[in-house]
């Protein structure tokens, strides 16, 4: 090290390497790409149940970046950032229809629609969501309500990354 330059060489570099691998992973982060889309099923009715059941949206209409596990119905964020979430519930029977969104097994929305006419009727809701790395985010059917889908996509659930944080 001379006067002019107090920091050596070494230490330039190592410094050069952590600004390096910074630029990567907030290019990384950037250009991530993470939507989804997925149908309920294609069976009909859904439910009820005797207890809280996750809703497993088995057809997939799309997925970037894999963050949905549809064998498990859950979302899990690949990076810390805000999320945005929407879903539509439908059911023709007369009774209660409704879900929950949950995250991290908290639930964060509850949606309630009573068909009391019997014919096609539907709830709809959406939020934007801070995520951590890992956070979860699934529907759930409450106990003794029911939902119905087809290959029509009545029950549809989506979400996708606005931007990291």
């Amino acid at each position: 090290m001379n006067q002019l330059f107090p920091v050596s060489c070494v230490e330039l570099e190592v410094r050069l390497r952590a600004s390096e691998q910074q630029l990567e992973l907030s290019n990384f982060k950037c250009s991530l790409k993470v939507a989804f889309s997925a149908g309920l099923t294609d069976s009909g009715p859904v439910g009820p149940f005797d207890e809280e059941t996750t809703l497993i949206f088995s057809k997939t209409i799309t997925n970037v970046g894999r963050a949905y596990n549809q064998s498990a119905g859950v979302f899990t964020a690949p990076v810390r950032g805000l999320y945005f979430f929407s879903f539509t519930a439908a059911d023709y029977l007369k009774g209660y229809m409704g879900v929950y969104l949950y995250r991290n097994n908290q639930p964060i929305i509850f949606n309630l629609g009573l068909n009391d006419h019997g014919g096609y009727t539907s709830v709809s809701n959406s939020v934007a969501l801070q995520l951590e790395e890992g956070d979860g985010v699934r529907l759930g059917l409450p106990a003794s309500y029911r939902l119905y889908d087809d290959s029509r996509n009545f029950t549809v659930f989506s979400g996708f990354l606005v931007f990291p944080l």
